[in-house]
């Protein structure tokens, strides 16, 4: 599976997934309900889906030119990192509006979920090409312009 296709099926599992983690981690460390964290979360989902596809598109580009092909422990590590700190610029103003807190405070937050998604961005991603296959730019197929 290549292009749009993949990366709807790729956004889709993989927000489906962060948005319960993650509502169910907000509830915990704000101590406010499920139901506003669940919120957030969706907002967080949102903006993680357009960082996503920006950074993933931008990621393949530079990856497609590489001369080594393939995706290594130390490239989706890279791929993980570069992902989750784009991220957090985003998410740590929403968190702060959104909850009530301060900057720091809503950073301390954050940064507990970026531990979590780390990981799990990680191995979802691993499962993710396991399942459906590498892309076109970890390959060296030709791929549409």
């Amino acid at each position: 599976m290549q292009g749009l296709k993949r990366r709807v099926v790729y956004i889709t599992l993989y927000e489906g997934i962060a948005i319960v983690a993650a509502s169910v981690g907000l509830a915990w460390m704000s101590g406010q309900g499920l139901g506003h964290s669940g919120v957030l979360a969706a907002i967080a989902s949102v903006i993680a889906v357009l960082w996503n596809l920006s950074f993933n598109w931008l990621f393949e580009r530079w990856e497609s030119r590489q001369a080594v092909r393939g995706r290594s422990v130390w490239r989706r590590i890279a791929h993980a990192i570069g992902f989750e700190g784009g991220l957090v610029a985003f998410l740590v103003p929403t968190f702060a509006w959104w909850l009530g807190v301060s900057l720091w405070d809503a950073l301390v937050m954050d940064l507990g979920l970026v531990v979590f998604f780390l990981v799990y961005t990680f191995v979802f991603n691993w499962a993710f090409d396991a399942v459906f296959g590498l892309p076109a730019s970890a390959t060296g197929i030709a791929q549409p312009a």
